[in-house]
């Protein structure tokens, strides 16, 4: 979605899983040897970029084809209750086929074409065979790849024609990069658990909220997902390569007297099974889930405010996320139907110059925390590496995939896509660096004496948040929100910290920068999956705390409708008890 970018902690499908993930993966050779589809993939490649060519004489002049074999697993329990128990594993084919040439090809942007700004989008996937019989395998490589290219050589007229008719480019820039080609060959990833057991651990955690009827809707979630990549491109490059995923999640909601609806989620996060938590620290987080949800029950609803902030770590990684990271993603720099804040600031100073921003897929983990944004290879087989887009404030380069932009002509490994839609450049780990650090309660003192100095009889601190998005086409504002669950009142008379609810962070790039005054130096991973033009694609943020002069919050959207007539069923089965 080109209009609104969203960044949460709700996961698309990783989850844990039984033996079964052995049993299923029939043709895969030793660790490191290469799988029988890539030989496959290859053959039919090389025989499409040989004997390809449409009726005008056209034929591609790049080719790639990418399998996502993904295996998935889901349990999720409410009240001691299984609520799902799902295992999946599906084979996804996308290919990629350009004609023209690497100055000017059929993906170039049709300027006035109406829906994503005349972009290709949507490609869509195709399933292929799970049990590598090469013949039924080819088939479906020769039906899509004649899809694509037909597509493509249309496509081609109609980008040539739209240059007659339209103004000159802003931005000239060539449609494809020139890379080295990427071999690479890893194990094939496996991973192993005891699915029957982790259904009753999943089921006993979830019971601990049948003691709190006041929470209406709760639910433990155990997810895994185990991915590997397969690609061959016509440049020579060939990728074999996977990783792991699980996640525990903790969710809690309920409605207030008034007929707000209230949530609270936390989430354990890690590369393989054994990586996360014991059930005593899950259990732990559910107690803290639980009194946070009944705390916001009875909080006061804040009225709209600007003022003095802090965003503590996690919520601060949302906000760069939302209103930055978006905002230097390459293709945005030269898509004219988008607001470019930052397209003609290379150079420039845009931060306060004691930040710096890095985001590097390549980083596994953070202080022990694995990152959701790491990969080995981005979805055009360049290798991720770090793209070190901020220095001491001042800009330097952007998020590229292989759309150069701005006189960058080369992609670091950033061009991301869920299966079945077209690469963009994404952001990976988002990391901020701060030269200009304190420890929490030395940035909570210098909240209090902002809101001093600003006669504000308190500050806000932003403990925690859901997620957001921002809006970056021009001819829509050039604003963000960003939806916090944890906000207190710090009082500058020395009253106790107070927890309200009810609102949303809201504002504008460029105003808000302006606004970072200092940082502490307790960073933090906020683990989450983005949406945008090329789909749903995991990524991680890493912040510190950041005080702020100035935030505006304005009333969230709020239902009418009053909480359940009758008590709980639960409630009843506390008082046999």
């Amino acid at each position: 979605m080109t209009r609104q970018q969203r960044f949460t902690r709700r996961f698309r499908g990783p989850a844990a899983w039984s033996v079964l993930l052995l049993l299923i993966l029939p043709g895969v050779g030793l660790a490191a040897d290469e799988h029988a589809l890539l030989a496959i993939m290859q053959s039919e490649l090389d025989l499409s970029m040989e004997k390809l060519v449409g009726p005008n004489g056209t034929k591609p002049y790049f080719l790639q084809y990418a399998v996502t074999d993904e295996q998935d697993i889901n349990i999720s329990a409410t009240l001691g209750a299984l609520t799902a128990d799902r295992v999946s594993h599906t084979r996804q084919l996308d290919v990629d086929a350009r004609c023209g040439d690497y100055a000017l090809d059929s993906t170039r942007q049709i300027r006035g074409g109406g829906f994503f700004g005349g972009y290709e989008r949507w490609g869509g996937f195709t399933l292929l065979p799970l049990d590598d019989d090469p013949v039924a395998t080819r088939h479906v490589l020769w039906l899509k790849t004649d899809e694509e290219f037909k597509a493509a050589v249309k496509r081609l007229a109609q980008v040539k024609a739209n240059l007659k008719v339209k103004v000159e480019e802003e931005d000239p820039s060539d449609d494809f990069s020139r890379e080295e080609p990427s071999v690479h060959v890893g194990p094939w990833v496996t991973q192993t658990c005891d699915r029957e057991q982790l259904v009753e651990r999943i089921r006993a955690l979830s019971r601990r909220f049948r003691e709190h009827p006041q929470i209406f809707s709760s639910r433990v979630s155990l997810s895994g997902n185990v991915t590997n990549h397969l690609a061959v491109n016509s440049e020579g490059s060939k990728l074999q390569f996977g990783r792991g995923w699980w996640r525990i999640g903790v969710l809690a909601s309920t409605i207030a007297e008034d007929g707000m609806e209230l949530m609270q989620y936390t989430s354990f996060d890690a590369h393989t099974l054994d990586g996360l938590p014991s059930d005593e620290e899950v259990l732990a987080a559910i107690e803290r889930v639980i009194a946070e949800i009944l705390a916001l029950r009875e909080a006061p609803i804040v009225d709209p405010y600007t003022g003095p902030a802090i965003l503590m770590h996690r919520a601060s990684g949302v906000f760069f996320h939302e209103i930055f990271g978006h905002r230097i993603e390459g293709h945005r720099q030269k898509d004219v139907e988008e607001g470019q804040t930052f397209a003609k600031k290379l150079g420039q100073e845009i931060l306060p110059t004691f930040l710096s921003i890095v985001d590097d897929p390549s980083q596994r983990s953070f202080n022990g925390v694995d990152l959701n944004g790491f990969y080995e290879f981005d979805d055009e087989c360049v290798p991720g590496q770090p793209a070190r887009i901020v220095e001491d404030g001042v800009l330097k380069t952007f998020l590229m995939s292989r759309s150069p932009t701005r006189g960058i002509n080369k992609s670091n490994g950033h061009g991301r896509r869920q299966p079945g839609l077209k690469v963009v450049a994404r952001q990976g780990n988002l990391i901020v660096e701060s030269t200009k650090q304190v420890p929490f309660e030395k940035l909570r003192e210098m909240l209090i004496d902002e809101c001093k100095k600003q006669d504000k009889e308190f500050g806000l601190l932003f403990s925690d948040i859901s997620g957001g998005f921002t809006m970056t086409q021009r001819w829509l504002p050039q604003s963000f929100k960003v939806r916090p669950i944890l906000v207190y009142r710090i009082y500058t008379d020395g009253r106790p910290d107070e927890l309200v609810r009810g609102v949303d962070i809201v504002g504008t790039p460029l105003t808000s920068f302006s606004c970072i005054l200092c940082t502490g130096d307790d960073s933090e991973v906020f683990n989450g999956i983005c949406g945008a033009e090329s789909g749903s694609v995991p990524v991680s943020a890493v912040s510190p705390s950041i005080l702020v002069e100035q935030i505006e919050i304005e009333k969230k959207q709020k239902a009418q409708d009053r909480p359940p007539i009758l008590p709980a069923p639960i409630a009843s089965e506390q008082e046999d008890d």
